[in-house]
């Protein structure tokens, strides 16, 4: 356990990342590196490995922007309907190992608990309802209702203005590490890395910020 990570006496507040953080990372990394290629090879009659070779770019040219989250820009770029493509793998989707237990405590302790994503509609509406996690949230906040990605100070300004909290009592945790700095420059009292996003990949070794590998091994809060 790895309670004296977080002073749970002064976090009112919970935010909390969606994928790589509540879910296991190891289906986005399954659709965008397996599924979507081998889809747009078919829809275009290409090898898979020529489908990725002209994706590959548009993957890394876009990182950390609000398009390479939008599941409508990646439809219109490749004629694919990703949301109907996430639909049909949907059943590889699952919260990472003791979500849900985490979940229930931060209920029970009485703290707000925000989703605070990346993901498209499309894709966090579909991802909760699979995995019934929607009920444990106050709020659900999402990076397209902001015009810009969490890596971004807009967000964080355009959250606080739509959303108010008190960010010094406030715990936000992802997995991603320029996110991290984003929350962390904007004031957030606590911030948190997840080293293990993506079960079928090894833990990452974070040294910038407070890490754990899963959520529950915050608890007992």
């Amino acid at each position: 356990m790895k309670t004296e990570l977080v002073d749970w006496m002064r976090v009112d507040w919970v935010l909390l990342d969606m994928d790589g953080t509540l879910l296991d990372l190891a289906y986005d990394n399954y659709f965008w590196r397996e599924h979507v290629p081998q889809a747009y090879a078919a829809a275009q009659g290409l090898s898979v490995e020529a489908a990725r070779a002209a994706l590959e770019p548009h993957f890394t040219g876009l990182q950390h922007t609000l398009p390479w989250y939008c599941t409508d820009h990646w439809s219109r770029l490749t004629g694919l309907n990703m949301a109907a493509l996430k639909r049909a793998t949907r059943e590889r989707i699952r919260a990472l190992e003791g979500t849900e237990d985490f979940l229930k405590a931060l209920r029970a302790a009485g703290k707000q608990v925000w989703l605070a994503t990346n993901a498209h509609r499309d894709s966090w509406t579909l991802k909760l309802e699979h995995t019934g996690l929607t009920g444990y949230f106050d709020r659900i906040v999402c990076s397209h209702d902001f015009g810009a990605p969490k890596e971004s100070p807009d967000f964080w300004n355009g959250l606080m203005a739509r959303h108010p909290f008190p960010r010094e009592q406030a715990l936000f945790v992802d997995d991603s590490l320029p996110v991290l700095r984003a929350a962390r420059a904007f004031g957030i009292g606590q911030v948190l890395a997840i080293a293990h996003p993506d079960s079928g990949q090894p833990p990452r070794e974070i040294i910038e910020f407070p890490a754990v590998q899963r959520l529950p091994e915050l608890l007992p809060l």
